[in-house]
């Protein structure tokens, strides 16, 4: 038995409260269960007891045994002086309080159904399962299972929204600034996310702000502050890059990257460093003011139109400064975008708009809608789960189901466990 299962027993009162009897037979009435504290001390806050007849104003706290009490040393804190009742699920130990007295004990395996109690051992049980619920989650309520993942989503957003809120403090509230490390991030995708990242951190924003009206300075910034300039590379293209750069880093007092830590193996040549650059280049060229333009964006096409930039003819024609390749238009793709507005822009829009009091959900719900589903191994899973997804929507709700509930075995907190808990024998 674990201790969170004790918790969600007690908060919801799934016990039977008829004539319960503490473990030394005085009679038991719950009147309130008190407030669950999230911070050290007593589990339960001001909950209300009748004790053999007579009102109790206090604390609960709860254990798997009795004997936790002395184990976690209980009874040298005063904060648990208040402690009214002591809720377990099996009493092995009296345990007493400052006046010598019993401190009134209620063994909740003696009131709670068996099948209850059954069904979170077996939904939590660390067999070799994807996720807890596999077996049963095709069969919980399609209602159910959209509310629930609209809740999902925007926890989602607010995890998103951390990171925006930090850029935000270190650059003093410049959307901008924000916007261009966040693209930076989501065009480097999952393999070169990081060092993208750490590439658009590695300079002030305001380099950018002065460079960003020349393609070929700009170009030069971001390819030698990721270390692509420091070869020897006989290339009319490159050294004009390379000189270039060699006055911004005097100028700026920049220092690079390495380019060894862009990673280029197992990767289709479209996602190459070196064309993800040449995109992001031709896409802070084109829209000085991209975020505005961005924030007043609702309909899908104008996001599409938005991103809908030509890239220099040099790499239309090459996939690294030393290959050529046949000439294709390299522009990003819709899908491309999709991710791009899924990790950035939304992001942004939600913690944009919060902050002057006016999210409006159901435009943020409209967009993420009309998105095609991503295509991953976890959406893959619960496809063969039969749990499939029409939209962005849902396969960002469902990865947030996956990574931060079922990997977590927070099976009490999610509606499907809770449903599946109550309802359904777990097997």
């Amino acid at each position: 038995m674990k201790e969170d299962f004790l918790h969600y027993v007690w908060l919801h009162m799934l016990f039977s409260t008829h004539k319960i009897t503490t473990t030394n037979s005085e009679s038991l009435n719950v009147i309130k269960v008190g407030m669950p504290n999230t911070n050290s001390g007593p589990d339960f806050l001001n909950a209300q007891l009748q004790i053999n007849a007579q009102t109790w104003v206090g604390n609960v706290e709860i254990h798997v045994k009795s004997s936790d009490w002395y184990l976690h040393q209980h009874e040298s804190d005063e904060n648990y002086d208040a402690v009214i009742l002591h809720v377990v699920w099996e009493h092995d130990s009296e345990v007493f309080m400052k006046n010598n007295k019993p401190l009134p004990t209620l063994e909740l395996c003696n009131y709670v159904d068996k099948n209850l109690s059954d069904n979170f051992l077996n939904l939590v049980s660390k067999s070799l399962k994807w996720i807890p619920c596999q077996k049963q989650i095709s069969t919980v309520d399609s209602f159910l299972l959209k509310n629930w993942m609209e809740r999902l989503y925007f926890e989602r957003l607010e995890a998103k929204s951390i990171l925006v809120n930090q850029l935000l403090e270190e650059s003093n509230n410049d959307y901008e600034a924000v916007l261009f490390k966040l693209l930076a991030k989501n065009f480097g995708l999952k393999v070169n996310g990081e060092v993208f990242f750490k590439l658009a951190r590695s300079f002030d924003y305001s380099i950018l702000r002065k460079t960003c009206f020349d393609e070929y300075i700009l170009t030069s910034l971001l390819f030698g502050q990721a270390g692509f300039l420091e070869e020897d590379i006989q290339n009319k293209y490159f050294l004009g890059l390379k000189n270039e750069y060699e006055y911004l880093k005097h100028k700026y007092q920049l220092k690079s990257l390495k380019k060894n830590q862009f990673q280029f193996f197992r990767m289709r040549p479209a996602n190459f460093p070196t064309i993800r650059f040449a995109q992001l280049v031709a896409l802070m060229h084109t829209h000085q003011n991209l975020f505005s333009k961005l924030m007043k964006c609702k309909k899908l096409n104008e996001f599409y139109d938005l991103f809908l930039v030509e890239i220099n003819n040099f790499w239309k024609e090459h996939y690294t400064f030393e290959t050529t390749s046949k000439k294709s238009s390299k522009r990003l793709t819709k899908s491309f975008i999709d991710l791009l507005i899924i990790n950035t822009v939304i992001p942004l829009k939600f913690v944009f708009f919060k902050g002057r009091g006016g999210v409006n959900e159901d435009d943020i719900l409209n967009l993420i809608k009309e998105l095609k589903p991503e295509k991953n191994s976890v959406i893959s899973k619960f496809s063969e789960l039969k749990i499939t997804s029409e939209n962005a929507f849902e396969t960002q709700s469902l990865l947030e189901l996956k990574n931060n509930y079922c990997e977590k075995y927070r099976c009490l907190e999610c509606a499907i466990g809770n449903d599946l808990l109550r309802n359904n024998d777990i097997l």
